[in-house]
């Protein structure tokens, strides 16, 4: 059956969805599992000693192999090091891109139709090329990039959010984001304004800061050799107990040391105690975005929320303590960007007819103007089919993996996830 797919890549997880074309209409997408039971997998790629490029956290501690955080480096002139290797951080990026869509394509039994990735909302046209190309390498060629925040506000309207101006708050795992988007005369979702965003500020802050309680409260107990087995897994267990919290209002720490299995309580309240500064720095700086545009809080419609700790009931509390206007949750909103890049990827297809109402300046006129999204008119550097992007100014050498990586990555993209 005919599909699209929706791509999100973070810098801590990447997550896809898949809407079917059903006559003249599309289904509601739906997510794909594309690690074990898990909807998302972690942006992590890693040379496997056999020389192929694996995706997600490998088996063992040897970590000279593994790279990760590449997707905030999109623009870098500094290559990473993976393998020893040096490659562009672009280049990981569309790996990632390319081996979701060909398991994707194992589970359909075809390529999407098309695919929609959504990157951050600060990125210029240099960042969207550099991607394009790297992509265009891999035989992807029919990828539209939004910003991620547009993906996210198409996600909400398509819940029932029916808003015209809203403010956008991205709390990803190590980074955070905050725009404005606001319907266009054809009835699409476009950024406004200077987006803003924190690099080093993310859901695992929140996991860090969890720990460090856990081992304040423990001590010398959790110092010896013989603990090291729990302090790996800890902050793993930490955000277990995190995404509990965030509907009970107590959870255990749950470890095993050599004396035995401890638990380390620890209530909602706390939690939010250990939290609240950076939550706090988070909506204060979606406040000053909305005031940087022009606007005051009270000309917004609503706030769209998204990212895996989107859900914890102080986000939700302060901002609505700041903004006096709705703020909406989905109740998995770590998959709420890829959500709606499989939406607005069904438009790329099967694009709504034009409204009579006047268009921007900005836009094609005449009987002859093609009915595409506003986004494609929005990326004039978008790649049109069998016409690569313009070179960026800066050129960097590709990775040159060994000739069996890339044959093993594609026979493997079909199986489990490994490692």
């Amino acid at each position: 059956m005919p599909y699209v797919l929706g791509l999100d890549i973070g810098n801590t997880g990447t997550a896809a969805t898949v809407a079917r074309r059903r006559g003249e209409s599309w289904t509601r997408p739906e997510v794909v599992t594309l690690g074990g039971r898990s909807a998302v997998v972690p942006s992590v790629l890693h040379l496997a000693p056999d020389g192929s490029l694996r995706v997600g956290e490998p088996a063992t501690e040897d970590r000279s192999g593994t790279t990760r955080d590449f997707v905030s480096r999109v623009g870098d002139d500094v290559p990473l090091l993976l393998g020893g290797e040096p490659c562009p951080p672009e280049t990981l990026v569309a790996e990632l891109a390319a081996w979701v869509s060909h398991r994707v394509s194992a589970y359909e039994g075809e390529f999407a139709e098309a695919v929609v990735l959504s990157h951050p909302a600060g990125w210029g046209p240099h960042r969207r090329d550099l991607l394009h190309r790297a992509l265009w390498t891999l035989d992807l060629r029919n990828v539209t990039l939004l910003p991620r925040t547009v993906t996210v506000a198409e996600s909400h309207a398509a819940r029932g959010f029916p808003g015209t101006t809203a403010a956008v708050y991205a709390l990803g795992g190590t980074t955070f984001e905050a725009a404005l988007v606001r319907r266009n005369a054809r009835g699409r979702y476009e950024t406004f304004g200077l987006p803003q965003g924190l690099g080093t500020l993310g859901g695992t802050d929140f996991d860090e800061a969890l720990a460090e309680h856990v081992r304040a409260t423990l001590g010398r107990e959790f110092t010896g050799a013989e603990a090291q087995p729990a302090r790996y897994g800890l902050l793993a267990e930490c955000n277990r107990v995190k995404r509990e919290l965030t509907i009970a209002t107590e959870a255990d720490v749950m470890l095993t040391l050599p004396g035995g299995p401890v638990r380390v309580p620890v209530t909602r309240a706390r939690f939010e105690d250990m939290i609240r500064p950076a939550v706090r720095a988070t909506v204060d700086l979606l406040v000053q975005t909305v005031h940087s545009a022009g606007l005051t809080p009270a000309q917004l419609d609503g706030v769209l929320l998204a990212g895996g700790s989107a859900r914890i009931p102080l986000v939700t509390e302060l901002l609505t303590a700041a903004l006096p206007v709705p703020v909406e949750v989905e109740p998995d909103p770590q998959l709420t960007a890829a959500t709606g890049a499989a939406l607005a990827a069904c438009q790329v297809v099967s694009p709504r007819p034009r409204r009579p109402a006047p268009v921007p300046a900005t836009a094609p006129v005449g009987d002859a103007a093609p009915a595409v999204p506003t986004w494609r008119d929005a990326e004039p550097d978008h790649p049109r089919h069998g016409e690569p992007p313009a070179r960026p100014p800066v050129r960097i050498t590709p990775l040159n993996l060994p000739k069996a990586s890339r044959l093993a990555l594609a026979r493997g993209r079909g199986r489990d996830r490994e490692g």
